[in-house]
């Protein structure tokens, strides 16, 4: 499982800093694999309202948000918000990567397409501000709650932290120690005895891609989905982006990895080849089936319809085994 956080704070080794990672060390205890986009690191223009998103599900502007960040927003199982309020709201730097998520949101709402991972993801927020304010939360509540739905995860609340202004107040805290220990625990709890399902073909273009989406589509509370390639493409097949469309399955943002990379981090309980037997790397102890499917890149569209229903009848009939 892949814990995604966002460190909002553009203060280094700050309250924010401790706080997010004193969470993102517990994910790791539970067997989480974790990453943190420091965002004020990264080149991330503000939204320019070129509405393209909303015809095409794409942002025109060339920064690091198309580079990486809806990738790992994609990829993640949970997802981290971490900010010191300003103004009520989030500092600057991760207000424009919020802003940058309407890609995202025109993508469901307005192209109707459903992100695979879309029923099972979750997003939390972290934050701590320097007054004692009633109302020192509610703007940035707000704005986390349509984020985490823009973006396709489910808002599973907040840890929230007041009068903390001085270097050292977060670590002071008497029970931040405790909240983040049950918090991470209750956020983690449903993923951790999931099946991990490696898909391998050649590219990891077009055949374990759809198998790792129809899988997580289905049963992504249950089974953890990885995909690889024997020798892996620059990037995934349009074509089959354009048929699973067709099923109202969104592809975006997905790239094709090698199954090194993926044993790298994460070791399957079995793995599925489809068409790689040879070329395929040996895992041993690990339980392996071969589907041995005709590699669609290509042919006709037609003949990827069909390579697609049929992994989509297997991937079905493989979730009852499982």
């Amino acid at each position: 499982m892949l814990v995604l956080g966002l460190q909002g704070s553009p203060r280094k080794n700050g309250n924010t800093h401790f706080l997010l990672s004193s969470f993102m060390n517990e994910a790791e205890k539970l067997g989480a694999r974790t990453i943190i986009v420091e965002v004020d690191k990264k080149n991330i223009i503000p939204c320019k309202e070129y509405y393209i998103c909303e015809k095409d599900g794409f942002c025109p502007i060339d920064d690091d948000m198309n580079k990486e960040i809806y990738s790992l927003l994609r990829q993640a199982d949970l997802i981290v918000a971490a900010t010191p309020i300003f103004f009520y709201g989030t500092t600057a730097q991760l207000k424009a990567l919020i802003d940058r998520g309407q890609a995202l949101w025109a993508r469901r709402y307005k192209l109707k397409l459903n992100d695979p991972g879309r029923k099972w993801r979750r997003g939390f927020l972290l934050a701590l501000g320097a007054t004692k304010g009633q109302n020192l939360f509610q703007g940035v509540s707000l704005t986390a709650k349509y984020f985490f739905d823009a973006v396709g995860a489910g808002y599973e609340g907040s840890l929230t932290y007041r009068q903390i202004e001085n270097p050292g107040d977060m670590e002071k805290h008497p029970t931040v120690h405790e909240d983040v220990e049950k918090t991470v625990k209750d956020l983690l709890e449903p993923f951790i005895n999931r099946k991990k399902i490696l898909f391998a073909c050649r590219e990891n273009a077009c055949r374990s891609q759809m198998a790792a989406a129809f899988v997580q589509y289905v049963a992504g509370d249950k089974v953890e989905t990885l995909s690889g390639g024997s020798s892996p493409a620059n990037r995934i097949n349009p074509l089959m982006v354009e048929v699973m469309q067709e099923k109202g399955m969104d592809m975006a943002f997905r790239k094709p990895k090698s199954i090194a990379e993926v044993m790298e981090t994460d070791r399957p309980d079995m793995m599925i080849t489809m068409g790689c037997e040879e070329q395929c790397a040996f895992i041993p102890d690990i339980k392996r089936q071969n589907w041995n499917l005709p590699d669609p890149a290509g042919k006709s569209i037609d003949f990827m319809r069909n390579v697609r229903d049929e992994i989509e009848k297997r991937v079905l009939n493989l979730i009852k085994e499982v």
